[in-house]
């Protein structure tokens, strides 16, 4: 099953880390005994693709034109994900934008760049929900650019309230590969 596959990929690749004594300062500030790197899962081709076709049968049935989110996280995410549903069957034709921390402060001075038309739907990405700060910040930006926003895909997330309150504040649902107890619990399998 590629669920059992990427979360021995997690192990094997030592991309979960359990530090209980001194923990993980995560990018939301807090001290984590866990740490997930999916930066480490999203650069070996094998871990990549289970990711995005548990992501494909995820996202299949939704109605939706553009992955994305904020750079640099979501670019291999969102990007994995389009070219799975490419080549799947039934196709799925998903295009890929990124949102920028910051305009560029030159050309455009665009915030968003990709293919985007106002009144498309976007599904935001991100790789691990800590606060949804991530997947709230590219939301925002979607919506200010006339897109529809309704769902959220993670890689991980660490089951913490604080970031499905965000999203669900903003009316956005949360579609998770993986939890963190997902990561817990499984034991990893020999190399």
């Amino acid at each position: 099953m590629p669920k059992n596959a990427l979360i021995q990929a997690f192990h094997q690749l030592e991309a979960f880390k359990l530090n209980q004594q001194e923990g993980f300062r995560l990018a939301s500030g807090k001290i984590s005994p866990y740490y997930v790197d999916c930066r480490i899962v999203l650069a070996h081709p094998h871990s990549r693709h289970l990711v995005a076709e548990l992501a494909y049968h995820l996202l299949k049935s939704l109605d939706f034109t553009l992955i994305g989110g904020l750079e640099i996280g979501a670019i291999p995410l969102a990007t994995c994900i389009s070219d799975f549903g490419y080549t799947a069957h039934p196709q799925r034709e998903w295009r890929t934008f990124v949102v920028r921390k910051q305009p560029k402060n030159h050309g455009l001075g665009k915030l968003i760049e990709g293919t985007i038309h106002s009144g498309e739907t976007a599904l935001v990405v991100d790789d691990v929900l800590t606060t949804g700060g991530s997947l709230v910040k590219a939301a925002e930006a979607a919506r200010g650019q006339g897109l529809t926003v309704t769902h959220g895909l993670v890689v991980v997330d660490r089951s913490e309230d604080e970031g499905k309150n965000h999203l669900a504040h903003m009316g956005i649902e949360l579609l998770p590969l993986l939890t963190l107890a997902d990561l817990i619990q499984a034991p990893p399998s020999p190399l």
